[in-house]
């Protein structure tokens, strides 16, 4: 049907079509000259691993041997202070501390301490920088996750790899800038899609999921029965018609749907060349660690954000969960940690053999910690650590980060922190300005507000940590 436009739509659209036709001629170093939230950057990309559930900071990083004299006795009330527990814990009737029940052996290159639990990740700390004072104001997951990976406790938020996409946009052309993968592991909770949604951003910025199944990517394939020339034929057409629904509606997201067409079509070409690991040699195969050839598990997918990374994929983010132990820690922890030692390691000193840790950003976080008093009963067999989001630890390591460094410190409890206080949003700031981007006025207009990822109130970053 036959639209007429009046002026102000004829303005509106003109406008729009125009500014669109101008930036398709633009090279990209053009586009991003034109941005002024633009700065000089050190990394061109970033792998970030999210571990769900809360990894004990006690038990990996945070070394407290002053733990051993308070083994089993009272959480003293001056070190809670007035901090707000978990229904878990507050009405059990006890906080006894729990010492941690693993060795920690010091890097004769860094002198740092790190557990018995992770000892490739230790071999490479030379090239890690960790932040020890970190805290959240969250005490469950989901708001947890949430407020780590868009910086805003609500659901509905743009997650960082979205943010960094739309601020940047990809160098690859045939593949998204933002791709995402999920370990296959025994956990029980469910990680919600949610967390890499685009949210009030354009729909093309949202993550690309990679799956370890047969299809990589669902719904990449061609209809059956159709050929790569007739789906050629049939993206030219939806783009043809979404245009012209564009022109009559002024609605952007029309627009990003048909980019979402056009690379879905030149993925298909790129995909099978960049997740087929035949080709991998045998010997990088065993440096990632005995999963490395099992589809879905960290190693394989370390592996496979290396690859990624070779072909400048912006964004590519890690989720391995399962690390909630409010009980059985002995138990469990050791498994989780073993499956993520050597393949991180590896991933670093790949990366570094490569020539693209230099340019590479590498981040490794979760929502929160755990609390150095036991939760359940006081057994060193069965007992497990609540959440605990006063203070824990996340790791940086590549482009323009300090190597073989420790920022921030906690008490000898690890439960307060004592310098170096760092928020989430800090955290966010801080990778964002390695990536040449000033979250200051990297914005967004929704619904009348202004929104950024490191929220509206001024934000530092972590000076410190960078070389």
């Amino acid at each position: 049907m036959h639209v007429e436009l009046n002026r102000r739509q004829l303005l509106k659209t003109g406008g729009k079509l125009l500014s669109l036709a101008a930036l398709s001629s633009m090279t990209a170093e053009e586009k991003k000259r034109e941005k002024d939230f633009l700065i000089p950057a050190k990394a061109k990309r970033v792998i970030y691993m999210t571990h769900p559930g809360g990894p004990s900071q006690i038990d990996l990083f945070d070394y407290k041997p002053q733990l051993e004299k308070w083994h089993g006795i009272e959480l003293p009330d001056s070190i809670r202070g007035n901090q707000r527990l978990t229904t878990m814990t507050s009405e059990q009737g006890h906080l006894k501390i729990m010492a941690s029940q693993y060795k920690f052996h010091q890097n004769k290159k860094t002198g740092m301490y790190l557990s018995e639990l992770i000892p490739h990740i230790s071999s490479v700390s030379d090239e890690i920088c960790y932040v020890k004072s970190m805290y959240t104001n969250e005490i469950n997951h989901d708001p947890g996750l949430s407020y780590l990976t868009s910086g805003s406790n609500r659901f509905g938020s743009p997650g960082i790899g979205s943010w960094v996409s739309y601020a940047l946009g990809s160098e690859n052309k045939d593949l998204p800038a933002y791709v995402l993968m999920i370990s296959q592991t025994e956990a029980t909770e469910t990680i919600n899609a949610i967390l890499w949604d685009s949210g009030f951003l354009p729909s093309e910025h949202q993550g690309t999921q990679f799956y370890s199944s047969r299809d990589p990517v669902l719904f990449l394939k061609n209809p059956q029965n159709i050929n790569n020339e007739q789906r050629k034929k049939q993206i030219e057409f939806i783009k043809k018609m979404n245009l012209e629904k564009y022109k009559k509606s002024g609605d952007s997201e029309i627009l990003s749907r048909s980019a979402q067409y056009e690379m879905a079509h030149r993925m298909q070409a790129a995909l099978p060349e960049v997740t087929d690991l035949s080709k991998e040699p045998e010997w990088v195969l065993e440096k990632y660690g005995p999963d490395s050839k099992k589809p879905g598990t960290f190693a394989y997918n370390c592996i496979l954000a290396r690859r990624l990374a070779e072909k400048d994929v912006r964004f590519v983010q890690l989720f391995h969960r399962n690390w909630d132990h409010h009980y059985y820690l002995p138990m469990n922890l050791p498994k989780q940690a073993k499956a993520i030692d050597q393949p991180t390691a590896a991933l670093i000193s790949d990366l570094k053999e490569r020539g693209l840790l230099e340019d590479t950003l590498i981040v490794s976080a979760s929502e929160f910690g755990r609390t150095s008093y036991c939760q359940g009963a006081f057994n060193t067999k069965q007992y497990g650590r609540d959440h605990h989001g006063r203070c824990f630890t996340v790791w940086l390591a590549g482009a323009g980060v300090k190597k073989g460094f420790s920022y921030g410190e906690t008490d000898d409890f690890s439960f307060n922190i004592v310098s170096g206080n760092t928020s989430i949003e800090s955290l966010n700031a801080t990778i964002l300005k390695l990536l040449g981007i000033n979250h200051n006025k990297l914005d967004f207009y929704h619904q009348g507000l202004k929104h950024r990822l490191t929220g509206v109130e001024n934000v530092d970053i972590i000076k410190n940590i960078l070389l």
